[in-house]
């Protein structure tokens, strides 16, 4: 899976390039909304693309654009990897949300999503929250992630987190022959919608956590609930804090790249971030340091398990189960990485690769 961010010529690399290959591309524009918004459909294969909606200020719409395809991209082997029946889609809208949402906005982009006819689910990215999915909803019927109260399944955060824990015990399990963090020190770059979370289950678990996050109030949130919580100047810091053991990056996307990999610390890299790997090659990288990468796509898919749920009336603890399938995946992931002579982040491709590629055959 290729990161295209930064490609110069976006319609050269949906129709030539190997990181092309989506089945749909839609812009859509709404005036006197001021909506800007992109909707990426990668591969259908094995049903309906499912993936949230992001809402971010990018700093141009080929930007927006190369965003949308990546994550898309991402979708498919993310839910292919999760045993769903769903195909790869991400949304993007172009702004500042906390300057040019509003409601009308909302209802316009959920319209652009009925057009669609069911091609495309969508759900909560960065920068949007139930709330938005509860408005998106009253004008189409292809959106989950919305409030209990609405019939959806609320804040997906919840699982997201709970399966990272599942891939970093598998991880935990293959470096140190124990799935326990008890003791063993993990540093978390972004404690927000996912990773303050994500901090509650290593706590729980007996790890020793460091943070770091660029807006206070997440930091505060995590210190005023567990003190015993350390705290990292900003990310730079925590990837070099001595005996570091795990590294869980939960913001944005590139943060294993050039600068980072050779400053690691850490023997693992388990974190709730899409699109990890800043480049092809990084992976090697890793893997030549002696760092166990666990995909990012494959660990992460707790909160698309529980939106697909939403799909056919929410069940929380059937989804929780699912969730919990990530530890083996991961562990599968692995095994395949060793017998295959491969990094993982390969071996988790080949086997979405697999999936995919029966479900079109089929």
């Amino acid at each position: 899976m290729t990161d295209v961010t930064g490609a110069p010529d976006v319609l050269h690399t949906l129709f030539h390039s190997e990181q092309g290959g989506h089945e749909h591309v839609v812009l859509c524009q709404d005036r006197p909304t001021g909506l800007k918004a992109v909707i990426a459909l990668h591969n259908t294969a094995l049903g309906p693309a499912l993936g949230g909606t992001r809402f971010y200020p990018y700093a141009t719409e080929a930007e927006a654009i190369a965003d949308a395809l990546n994550l898309s991209r991402g979708m498919s082997y993310k839910n292919a990897m999760a045993g769903l029946d769903h195909g790869g889609g991400k949304a993007v809208i172009i702004g500042d949300p906390e300057k040019i949402k509003t409601e009308e906005l909302l209802l316009a982009y959920g319209r652009f999503v009925a057009s669609l006819n069911g091609l495309y689910v969508t759900a909560c990215d960065v920068g949007t929250y139930v709330a938005d999915m509860d408005v998106v909803a009253r004008t189409n019927q292809w959106t989950t992630g919305r409030s209990p109260e609405n019939g959806g399944a609320g804040d997906s955060s919840v699982l997201t987190a709970f399966g990272v824990f599942q891939g970093m015990r598998a991880s935990a399990q293959t470096v140190w022959g124990d799935p326990s963090l008890r003791d063993r020190t993990v540093g978390v770059a972004g404690v927000g919608k996912v990773g303050h979370y994500l901090v509650e289950h290593l706590v729980a678990d007996g790890a020793k956590v460091v943070i770091t996050d660029v807006r206070e109030e997440s930091v505060r949130r995590i210190t005023e609930k567990f003190p015993e919580v350390t705290v990292a100047a900003d990310t730079d810091a925590l990837i070099r804090t001595e005996g570091l053991d795990v590294y869980a990056p939960c913001a944005l996307g590139g943060a294993l790249n050039d600068e980072t990999v050779p400053a690691l610390t850490a023997r693992i890299v388990c974190g709730a971030a899409n699109n990890q790997l800043a480049h092809p090659g990084v992976e090697k990288d890793l893997e030549a340091r002696g760092i166990l990468y666990a995909p990012d796509y494959v660990v992460n898919a707790g909160g698309v398990i529980q939106v697909a749920d939403e799909l056919h009336g929410f069940d929380f603890d059937r989804c929780k189960a699912k969730a919990t399938k990530i530890f083996d995946t991961t562990l599968e992931i692995f095994a395949r990485a060793k017998s295959d002579g491969i990094p993982p982040a390969a071996a988790a491709d080949r086997i979405a690769e697999q999936r995919m590629a029966e479900a079109r055959r089929g």
